[in-house]
């Protein structure tokens, strides 16, 4: 079983060796490692590791944080490997498949801003639309979004009242960007979260900046 695992970490030389180590210790093996964010002598690391069998989770969180310095920001199931350089490959496919390429992008954002899903929105007089959805989005074809049209790329608050109810009993965190237009907005949820940091943000808003462009609209 595979677990995405978020610490924070004081930014010196061997904390990352000393945690990588903690966690080998009790079996686990790591896939891959993301720093997400990195400042004021702290960094915010994404490892995914994979336990044995039979061992649950919790022991994550023990042993990387029996290294001083260092929180767990949250552990979740976590289904393939972090790669950090799928931007351009998700962006080679939407240029090669126009048509269909609100549909590719949103089916691969989940992957590369670790999120559990995906949803386009669109916003008219009658309220909010979905155009598209990624595999494990909910299904949801309207949604209440007060804060449509959206400037900038923000973290959203998980507990306000126009999210759905299932939402807020998974701790979903919410984060979502202008795709080209205020009004079509890229909505990504994290069940169980963790929160968005700014760097990812950033990077989605990013990203939707350069799909925004190839798309066929």
């Amino acid at each position: 079983m595979s677990f995405l695992i978020r610490v924070q970490l004081p930014d010196i030389p061997g904390t990352l060796g000393a945690v990588a180590t903690a966690l080998g210790d009790i079996g686990a093996d790591i896939l891959s490692v993301d720093v997400v964010e990195r400042g004021s002598g702290v960094a915010i690391d994404d490892l995914v590791v994979e336990l044995p069998k039979g061992r649950l989770p919790d022991v994550l969180i023990t042993a990387a944080e029996s290294v001083t310095g260092v929180e767990v920001d949250a552990v979740r199931p976590y289904a393939g490997v972090l790669d950090t350089h799928r931007e351009l490959e998700l962006v080679e496919d939407v240029a090669a498949q126009p048509d269909d390429g609100m549909t590719i992008f949103t089916e691969g954002v989940p992957k590369i801003i670790r999120a559990g899903w995906a949803l386009v929105v669109a916003s008219d007089a009658s309220g909010a639309h979905r155009l598209a959805a990624s595999t494990a989005a909910p299904e949801i074809q309207t949604l209440n979004l007060p804060w449509m049209p959206l400037a900038r790329a923000t973290v959203l608050d998980g507990e306000e009242s126009w999210v759905p109810d299932t939402w807020q009993e998974l701790g979903t965190e919410l984060a979502a960007t202008p795709l080209g237009k205020p009004d079509r907005v890229l909505l990504v949820g994290r069940p169980g979260g963790p929160m968005f940091r700014a760097a990812e943000v950033a990077r989605l808003a990013h990203l939707a900046g350069i799909i925004a462009v190839v798309l066929n609209d």
